[in-house]
Order: C-alpha cells, then sequence, then structure tokens
C-alpha cells in the first residue's frame, strides 16, 4: 500500500476568503520556508495573481509535520483559484486529492463560489474540513456563517474549526484536522506505474515538466515514460518534489504528488489528464481522467503585426500546456490578417490570458468582441456549430437557431433582491427559484441565456448589490432563440471582426449604441466615412463621421469669387476620388467597443 505518512488536501473557497493566507500560514508553521523567504502570497508566483490579488493557477507543495503522536506526516498541498472561470484547476486539483478544507468568510458567509465547490468536493467523494476563517475580524459574524456551512454539507459544529489566517490563530488546529480526518492515498506500490498527469508547465531549457499524482508503482530516473494519449516514449532525466521550488529526488511512490522532466520538446505531447506509465511493462488500464472541457466564450486573437503571427502560434502552444481550458484554431480576417479564433471559460479566463501573452511572450495583440457558441439548424446542411458571427449563414437558409443557457445561482442580502431580478429578467432570464441561507442571506436561480451574461452582467450584478452579490453558473443545454447576426459597415464595407449576434428585440438598441461609440473612437478622414449597422441586407442604424477639410481659399485675399468656387470645386472632386481609393484605420479601441455595449444599452 502507498505510505500511510501522507496526506494529499487542497484549499477550496469562494475569491478572496483567504486561501493564499491560510496556505501562507501552514507553510509557516510546518517551517517549509525559512522567515526571510516568506511573504504575502508566497504561492502566488506570477505578477498577475499578486497585482490581481486572486489565484488564477494550481500550486502544489510539500510540507513536513510533526504530529502530536510523534511522527512526522508529508502534507501534500495544492493551492487553488476561486473564481468561477477557474472551476476546471479546481476539478483537476480535486482529482489529485483525498481531502479538502473549505473555507468560509466569517465576515462574507456562504457565497455561490462555496456552493459549487464544496458540491465539487462531493462529487469527487472527498473528505471535508470546514474552516472559518477571519474570526478576529470586528464584524465577524461567526454563528452565523456556522450555521450556513452546517446547512451546506450537513456537518456538527464540533467538526468546523475556527481560525485567523492573517495572526495565525487556529492553524494548529487545522493542521491537526488534516492528519487526524483526511485519509491516506490507496495506491500499490508494486506492480505497473500509474501517475495522473494534473498539471504541467514548460521551461525553455527542460522541455515541457508534467505535474503528477502518483498511484501506483515507483518511479525513478531512467525509466521509459509512456502515455496513454499517444504512442511515444521518452526517457525520465528526473523526478522530483515540490517545495517552493523544484527538489529533484530519487524516486517517487504511490501516494506522492511531484514532477517529472523527460526531455518533452513538443508541448502537444504533454496532456493533462493523461495517464503516465512506464515500460517495457506498462498498466493495461488508464486513471479515470477528467472531463473534457468545453470553452464557453470565443474570440479572435490577432497580432497588430503581421510577422508576429508565427510568434503567436508557439506562445499559445505553450500557454495551452499549462492551461488546458485553453483552445485555439486559426482564422483569418479581412481587417485584421492572420490569427487565431480562442476558446475560453470566460471573461476573466479571456483577460488573463491576453494579459500573459503580452507580458510573457512580449505579443502586442488586438482582441475582437467575445461571443458564445451557436448551434445553428439550415434547410440543406443539417445540424452545425458556429462560434464565429461571420461564419453564421444568409438567415433564409436558417431554420432555427439555438444558443446556450446557463443556470445562474446568486447569493445576495435580501435588500438588493429586486434590484437582481429586475437584471436578469433585462438579460431574458427565466426564474426558478428563491431559496433563503439564513435571514441575511437569499440565494435565486435564473436560467439565462450564456450570450446575456458573458458581457457586463458580473459588473452590474456587483453595482445594482453595491458589492455584497456572488454568483455562479452551471452550463444547460441549448435552446432554440430569436438571434441575428449584426454587421457593422464601415465605408460602405463589412468588417468582419465587429460582427456579432444579437436577439432580435435588442439589435436596434445595440446597433444604434455602436455605431455611436465607434464614431468616437475612429479618427475623422480626409473625407466623409459612414458606419453602418446592419441585420442581413437591411440598415437599421448609422452614423456620419465629417471629413478634414483644408481651408483652400485660405490664400485668396482679394479678387473674383469665381476664384474661390474654382478651388472649393477642385477640393470636392479630390475628396470624391479619395472617398474611392482611401483606406480608412480602424484603432484598436473600436473593437474594444463592441464589449461595452449591451441590451440596456
Amino acid at each position: 500500500m502507498a505510505d500511510q505518512l501522507v496526506r494529499n488536501f487542497c484549499i477550496i473557497a469562494h475569491i478572496d476568503h483567504g486561501k493564499s493566507t491560510l496556505a501562507d500560514r501552514l507553510l509557516e508553521v510546518t517551517h517549509t520556508l525559512a522567515k526571510k523567504e516568506m511573504q504575502a502570497q508566497v504561492l502566488d508566483d506570477m505578477d498577475l495573481e499578486r497585482e490581481r490579488g486572486i489565484t488564477i493557477k494550481s500550486h502544489p507543495i510539500r510540507m513536513l509535520y510533526s504530529h502530536t503522536d510523534g511522527r512526522e506526516y508529508i502534507l501534500n498541498l495544492i493551492d487553488t483559484p476561486g473564481h468561477v472561470d477557474f472551476t476546471y484547476e479546481v476539478s483537476r486539483s480535486l482529482a489529485a486529492c483525498e481531502g479538502v478544507l473549505l473555507l468560509v468568510d466569517a465576515a462574507q458567509g456562504v457565497e455561490a463560489q462555496t456552493v459549487s465547490n464544496a458540491y465539487l468536493a462531493i462529487d469527487h467523494d472527498l473528505k471535508i474540513i470546514p474552516v472559518i476563517n477571519k474570526v478576529d475580524l470586528a464584524n465577524a459574524r461567526v454563528e452565523e456563517a456556522t450555521a450556513q456551512l452546517m446547512d451546506l454539507i450537513g456537518c456538527d459544529q464540533s467538526e468546523i474549526v475556527m481560525v485567523s489566517a492573517k495572526t495565525g490563530q487556529g492553524v494548529s488546529e487545522v493542521l491537526t484536522a488534516i492528519v487526524n480526518r483526511i485519509p491516506a492515498p490507496r495506491g500499490r506500490l508494486q506492480g505497473p506505474v500509474r501517475a495522473l498527469i494534473f498539471d504541467s508547465t514548460y521551461d525553455s531549457f527542460r522541455g515541457a515538466i508534467a505535474y503528477i499524482r502518483m498511484v501506483d508503482g515507483e518511479l525513478r530516473p531512467k525509466q521509459l515514460a509512456r502515455f496513454f494519449a499517444h504512442d511515444r516514449t521518452y526517457e525520465i532525466d528526473e523526478v522530483g518534489y515540490f517545495r517552493l521550488k523544484r527538489e529533484p529526488a530519487d524516486r517517487l511512490v504511490a501516494g506522492d504528488v511531484g514532477y517529472v522532466i523527460a526531455g518533452i520538446k513538443d508541448v502537444r505531447f504533454l496532456q493533462v489528464g493523461d495517464t503516465l506509465t512506464t515500460g517495457p511493462s506498462p498498466a493495461s488500464e488508464r486513471l479515470p481522467g477528467y472531463k473534457p472541457i468545453k470553452p464557453m466564450v470565443f474570440t479572435g486573437l490577432y497580432p497588430v503585426s503581421s510577422d508576429d503571427f508565427e510568434l503567436l502560434r508557439s506562445s499559445l502552444d505553450k500557454l495551452r500546456l499549462n492551461d488546458a481550458s485553453l483552445s485555439f484554431t486559426p482564422e483569418t480576417s479581412a481587417a485584421l490578417g492572420f490569427g487565431f479564433r480562442c476558446g475560453f471559460l470566460g471573461l476573466l479566463h479571456m483577460e488573463i490570458v491576453q494579459e500573459r501573452l503580452e507580458r510573457e511572450f512580449n505579443l502586442n495583440l488586438i482582441t475582437t468582441a467575445p461571443n458564445v457558441e451557436y448551434e445553428v439548424v439550415t434547410k440543406s446542411d443539417g445540424t452545425f456549430t458556429v462560434d464565429n458571427p461571420v461564419d453564421m449563414p444568409h438567415p433564409g437558409s436558417i431554420v432555427e437557431i439555438r444558443e446556450p443557457y446557463i443556470a445562474a445561482e446568486i447569493i445576495t442580502p435580501p435588500e438588493y433582491l429586486g434590484n437582481i431580478m429586475k437584471l436578469c429578467q433585462d438579460k431574458r432570464g427565466v426564474y426558478l427559484n428563491t431559496h433563503y441561507l439564513s435571514p441575511s442571506k437569499v440565494m435565486i436561480t435564473y436560467e439565462i441565456p450564456l450570450a446575456e451574461v458573458i458581457y457586463d452582467f458580473f459588473d452590474r450584478l456587483k453595482s445594482v448589490s453595491r458589492g455584497y452579490a456572488s454568483y455562479d453558473y452551471e452550463i444547460l443545454e441549448n435552446r432554440p432563440g430569436n438571434v441575428k447576426r449584426l454587421d457593422i459597415m464601415i465605408g460602405g464595407e463589412v468588417v468582419d471582426a465587429l460582427s456579432t449576434v444579437v436577439h432580435n428585440d435588442h439589435a436596434l438598441a445595440q446597433g444604434r449604441a455602436l455605431c455611436k461609440r465607434l464614431k468616437s473612437v475612429i479618427h475623422r478622414q480626409q473625407f466623409e466615412v459612414a458606419i453602418q449597422a446592419a441585420l442581413g441586407s437591411r440598415i437599421i442604424a448609422r452614423e456620419r463621421i465629417k471629413p478634414l477639410r483644408k481651408n483652400v481659399t485660405a490664400k485668396c485675399y482679394g479678387g473674383d469669387i469665381t476664384r474661390k468656387r474654382k478651388l472649393l470645386e477642385k477640393q470636392k472632386e479630390g475628396k470624391k476620388r479619395m472617398k474611392r481609393v482611401g483606406h480608412v484605420d480602424i484603432p484598436q479601441e473600436a473593437f474594444l467597443t463592441v464589449m461595452g455595449v449591451g441590451a440596456g444599452d
């Protein structure tokens, strides 16, 4: 059997409930890091994570803890994100653990992502240790948070651990609970090797590095690594554990969490969720991996300079290695040239990927308006999916368009209930139910088209609730919708990168708002520029950008009026010719305006 002194666990919670701070205290109490190495959010090693104060990537680390029974235990912690867009990261971490710390802020109580993560842990059949954090705050409502936790997971009050991750209060009790309550990993030390790849990263010198959870067997350098996803084999150069950095080891055994370096230069041959085994006697059955992730939001990424196209391709390949939820395919735009159609889990995920590409790979990118994937039924071609508005067929050939719906669970104080319900109805939401978690917390559930929430729903939700509401969502099925493709024409030509899909009831308002915003960002030319919004062949909105005008009569200080008229006619003819052959440069801000236009504008 696997080592009985090993405990594998992760911390799950809503965003900003103190996961990273609690991880810092655990590292401090177990003396994993020296005091001079300690800093806030020590596991958040990306600049983006520190700037935004959120965890984006899962971070494994190994701790040694001397328990009161006199034995030293190995604790493998995997820190997880809390934002709804990174639920996939959480599910990957849960697959590598036997238990979780479910963290709740004493001042805020159970939030939407707390509920979602708790259900994820229950689905994975993991041992849940409920923890209430920030009990030292003056506005802490410990009794209320306790009642909400007990109602959520059905635990006893005695099972809940009270901590203050900031001051270190109760952290020793958390470590004791981890050892006493979380079961040791199960697995066979003898027999074929089986290891689950739960994450990966890319090193420019060592190649692709797999983060693994050993399930069966023993892994050593010089063995031949085999993968179930393909037939290639690689000689293992190094195995090891995670402290703050990678630490090489002689071997990894069943129950361990560590890494494998095998000189894998092509990032496509290391897939998260795959099973690693060894030759010449490989395992015959793969481990149950993760469900294939389905991107929800699609957008086009284009390099500002066409010379950077291949750099963008290789950068996306490397980024996908440690972000399996990112998908991309090449595409061409008449306005922007060569680029990629990328799929993301949400808008925050899209922002993070774009910033990482620009910072880590020195790319300058243009992003088109995000949209969702539609299911289109046509008279001749049957049913197919469309993730780019440009690919939407002619309206005359369409029988039906189905759009994805979500079940949105919103948790809020009761006084903001009316404002939130109005917001959901404005977004074409269908009310399902209301559930009071406590006198000061209520959860309402709506079914809303995904296309209505990817732009500004979260911002408006925070605005109408003064920041107190939180929401989580689950993808439902596709349903028929009265949606149409909205084209934007600039100077009489359709700009494919500005096309979007809108609901018919909102098309006129969105077309007008979009034309007005584009008018404010597109620079004036020497000729008149018309901005038009069109549904098929019908123009529904129009704005005009006045031409720049040089005062050609300024040098005429006297003389006959016909001289001035001659100069003005000559200018008029020149502007007509320029309008025929002229080109309108569309700035990057124009593509971002589409994101800011909602149904309410």
